[in-house]
């Protein structure tokens, strides 16, 4: 018989470096930023989670052991363990599988109820870390966000300026972020910093938060948007007052200007996109990103509401619908029609709105069968639907 030894797993030393496998576990914490955050947000959730796993380790570890301890006490070969072949019942036994159970799902359900209120992310803070209040004249930082393709721009209004895949906040300042996309979900996530939160087109989403140690940090996308998905990152820096203030300045040092035409062409999809940094930022950029509106002369999605809260156009809304197209295909490059099309706001200038009615090639005409005639209305002397209403 040949000897066992020649196989590989006899072989000295096999068992020596298989006992060492489970240390290469301890590489996966080597950044575990969620366990060990730089924001009391962030800490509060952590200490969520290992309280839930702890309470939830009560029941787990003991059946795993109580596993392993009757498969070993009543093995085959163990002839003197105890053998009861017609028990069928124990009182204390159904305490131990029912009452426990439900006592960690009854504690469990009230810390998930308390922390979901608690940490609620549209919710604004009430302290900056344990035992410390917010002050009452305190004024968080409010940072626009909104997920570009593929690509973060941020905007803070109260210094006028904006920046792309950078961000930067000072220590113990609420920081109050409005969240929106320009055309697919994505996911808003500084791990260090608090959870996750969507970003979604036509929508805002609100996350409140708070820094308490310096330090640079990562930001990324949690939810899959397309080709550049993978490099949709960026930085954020927690700052001391004075360097925050360094921050800005270097900011405002640069000459670039972010107005619409300027966002336009950032909307453009890019991948693996530089930091880049902007002087100055046209007001209400947010909003108009936020209602989709930020082509000069298309209709806002909030005047679309208003329209619709009164009751909308009648007949003349039924036109409106004909040449549009989905944003997020336009924005993305792919335009459906032979040109742009869309809504003109009803609040235009006489110069805007001659330049919108001027003739276009791409307008349809509407056959004399297919007009629609409203209960108690006349009948529309043309088949033409009037240029003013139908871009």
């Amino acid at each position: 018989m040949r000897s066992m030894s020649k196989f590989y797993w006899f072989r000295p030393g096999f068992f020596r470096a298989i006992s060492c496998l489970p240390l290469f576990g301890l590489l996966a914490g080597c950044k575990a930023v969620v366990l060990d955050p730089a924001g009391d947000v962030a800490v509060q959730q952590r200490n969520l989670l290992l309280f839930s796993t702890a309470l939830m380790l009560l029941i787990i570890v003991p059946v795993m052991a109580l596993t392993v301890l009757f498969a070993w006490r009543y093995r085959q070969s163990n002839v003197a363990a105890r053998y009861e072949p017609d028990w069928d019942h124990s009182t204390h036994l159904e305490l131990v599988i029912w009452d426990a159970p439900l006592l960690i799902i009854i504690c469990l359900g009230a810390i998930t109820w308390v922390g979901t209120h608690l940490l609620d992310p549209y919710r604004p803070i009430g302290r900056i870390a344990a035992g410390q209040a917010v002050a009452k004249d305190a004024k968080p930082l409010e940072v626009q966000v909104v997920a570009l393709d593929w690509k973060w721009l941020f905007i803070l209004p109260e210094y006028g300026i904006a920046t792309v895949n950078d961000l930067a906040a000072p220590l113990n300042r609420p920081i109050a972020f409005r969240i929106t996309s320009s055309s697919v979900m994505n996911s808003f996530y500084i791990p260090a910093l608090a959870g996750q939160i969507y970003a979604m087109p036509g929508m805002e989403t609100k996350l409140h938060a708070v820094v308490n140690r310096p330090g640079d940090y990562e930001g990324l996308s949690a939810n899959y948007s397309g080709a550049g998905f993978s490099g949709m990152h960026f930085r954020f820096h927690a700052l001391s007052e004075h360097d925050f203030d360094a921050w800005v300045k270097t900011a405002k040092t640069t000459n670039n200007e972010l107005d619409r035409a300027a966002y336009l062409k950032l909307e453009r999809p890019s991948e693996d996109e530089p930091v880049k940094r902007f002087a100055s930022v046209v007001p209400d950029l947010f909003e108009a990103a936020l209602n989709m509106c930020v082509e000069p002369g298309k209709m806002c999605m909030s005047e679309m509401m208003r329209i619709d809260r009164r009751g909308g156009l009648n007949l003349k809304s039924a036109w409106n619908v004909l040449p549009l197209e989905y944003d997020k295909y336009t924005r993305r490059g792919a335009v459906l029609a032979s040109a742009r099309s869309y809504l003109p706001p009803l609040c235009l200038a006489d110069d805007d709105m001659a330049t919108l009615s001027a003739p276009r090639a791409d307008v349809v005409s509407i056959p004399e069968a297919a007009i629609l005639v409203g209960s108690g209305m006349s009948r529309p002397g043309a088949a033409r639907v009037s240029q003013s209403l139908r871009h």
